[in-house]
């Protein structure tokens, strides 16, 4: 492990690094990207305003010379990018990062999983919230179809990455797929991540009445086995990790509504535009893309991340209200990349 270059206001490390790609996406998930909203005329970004994988790179270079080890490349849906393996491969072999992965709605995967491999990706964390055919569709916003992402889920698994599935859970909707998710899951072998609905941005209709609970999870999946808890395995860990007992299989929560992580938050995002964001609930970033396009250098630029990290004191999850959850004017999730 890198030794600790820079620390917040809370005395948390900057050790991972979220990059969003592109803005656009082929779902249009109700949490994220409600078809409502991002209906077919929606202006997406211009190729011009997306940082290119020179300008990606540089920025993440800067970053791990203040302890980024942890690379994450999302959307939007990431594999909608033209040759992102391109992008893997640059990052990959950056010094100073000893991790990098993807997270992805699986569409593409059977495409492109073999290819992402062999760049240096090492794992995948596929989206999926429902096997029901009908509640996938609901839940996507689209008609396609679920075998697409269980066929990609298993093309990754075959090019030799690590797979794990995001579930978002939405009371009312979906939580009548999480036993049967589960189970698909812990026979594959592969950890499922269950995501509590969140309130980010401002246009996925979130209250607290629509949140399914880690506890209330966590109670449904006792009648599949028994759960052991898992130690984390470093700090900034967002999961709390279990096993189904007698096996080596995990589930994790990610519990930003009833268990909050803001204390060992340690993350910062990129959008695909350029802005340095500090939190997933942020309502401003900070403009990169301008620096990286003038003539300010990279180690000016690396200062200026230093100094936006130094100053960070973001704690929205601990502070959360009915009322701050309303009127913050919050970043949409597939802009800033979840």
């Amino acid at each position: 492990m890198q030794e600790v270059r820079i620390k917040d206001q809370y005395n948390r490390p900057l050790r991972d690094l979220r990059i969003s790609v592109i803005d656009q996406c082929n779902f249009r998930c109700s949490y994220c990207m409600p078809k409502e909203i991002f209906g077919d005329d929606y202006p997406f970004m211009a190729e011009s305003e997306l940082l290119s994988f020179t300008e990606i790179v540089s920025l993440a270079a800067q970053c791990t010379k203040l302890g980024i080890e942890k690379v994450r490349i999302t959307g939007g849906e990431p594999l909608m990018r033209r040759n992102i393996p391109q992008l893997v491969q640059k990052l990959s072999a950056l010094n100073g990062i000893r991790d990098i992965g993807m997270t992805t709605n699986g569409v593409f995967l059977v495409k492109y999983a073999q290819a992402l491999k062999e760049a240096g990706l090492m794992r995948v964390n596929v989206s999926l919230d429902a096997l029901s055919q009908d509640i996938f569709q609901e839940m996507t916003g689209r008609t396609i179809k679920v075998g697409v992402v269980l066929r990609g889920i298993d093309a990754a698994i075959h090019a030799g990455l690590e797979v794990k599935v995001n579930m978002v859970v939405k009371k009312g909707v979906n939580d009548g797929e999480i036993k049967p998710l589960a189970e698909y899951c812990k026979k594959k072998g592969i950890t499922l991540r269950f995501i509590e609905f969140m309130d980010v941005g401002q246009t996925n209709g979130w209250n607290f009445s629509k949140v399914v609970t880690k506890k209330e999870i966590y109670e449904k999946l006792q009648e599949i086995a028994p759960l052991v808890p898992v130690e984390k395995a470093y700090f900034g860990e967002v999961a709390s990790r279990y096993r189904y007992d007698g096996t080596k299989t995990e589930v994790g929560f990610i519990s930003s509504i009833s268990e909050t992580f803001c204390s060992s938050c340690t993350r910062a995002r990129i959008s695909a535009d350029g802005k340095l964001f500090t939190c997933l609930f942020a309502e401003r970033g900070y403009d990169l893309r301008e620096l990286l396009r003038s003539n300010v250098s990279m180690e000016d630029i690396g200062q200026r991340i230093e100094d936006i990290w130094n100053k960070r004191t973001d704690r929205y999850s601990e502070d959360r209200t009915e009322e701050t959850a309303k009127n913050r004017r919050k970043i949409e999730m597939s802009y800033i990349g979840g």
